[in-house]
């Protein structure tokens, strides 16, 4: 698993988003595959407890299970991304079955709140081929991949290793991925904390995902 994505990964997919701005100490917290009631409402407190923002790529069927806790993410201030209404694998879903899944994900989400940015999508396992990129990107979605990953879900990352991944690999301006599910629960129970502990005694801010910051 590649924790940290390379330059030349990065110009290969230009019009995907990698990063954000790498101008002063600022990070990119993300999480995927929310929101639920077990995990999610947690990261919110830990997010309050250092004023951190970040942006939580949701699934839709979860949103439609949970909408008191997507509201939460909402009433938090936080950004907001589709990660398709189903958590599918865009190198085994066929090309239409995708974009309408994606689209039907973003019909949920725009029941609860219609941004004014345009919406944001992160692919499900960062597996997405060109094609569905590049039909996404013409309904107005920005791709949203990532700088850093921290495996967090991982069976056989330790939590130790989680936070290594985190800590050694973060530049001003990384996108970090995180997961507020229960298959990362345990790792990311230990390593959010410190994560935000340790950047924010270094002057870092911790900020959501939006037009200015890309």
């Amino acid at each position: 698993m590649i924790v940290k994505v390379s330059g030349l990964v990065k110009k290969l997919y230009p019009n995907r988003i990698w990063n954000g701005r790498p101008d002063g100490k600022r990070l990119y917290l993300s999480f995927d595959d929310g929101p639920i009631p077990d995990v999610t409402p947690w990261v919110l407190q830990q997010l309050e407890k250092y004023d951190a923002k970040a942006t939580f790529f949701c699934i839709g069927e979860n949103i439609n299970k949970h909408p008191e806790v997507f509201k939460k993410v909402l009433s938090a201030g936080h950004r907001f991304g589709n990660h398709t209404y189903n958590h599918l694998n865009g190198w085994k879903t066929p090309f239409q079955q995708y974009i309408d899944n994606a689209q039907k994900a973003q019909r949920e989400m725009d029941l609860h709140f219609k941004e004014n940015e345009p919406p944001l999508f992160r692919p499900p396992y960062g597996k997405i081929t060109n094609r569905q990129a590049k039909q996404l990107s013409k309904l107005g979605f920005k791709i949203v991949m990532w700088d850093v990953l921290s495996v967090d879900y991982g069976a056989n990352v330790s939590a130790k290793v989680c936070l290594q991944n985190v800590l050694e690999n973060a530049v001003p301006g990384s996108i970090i991925v995180f997961h507020d599910s229960l298959k990362a629960e345990k790792n990311l129970r230990e390593v959010l904390p410190k994560v935000l502990d340790h950047f924010s005694n270094l002057g870092f801010k911790f900020e959501r995902l939006e037009k200015s910051n890309f």
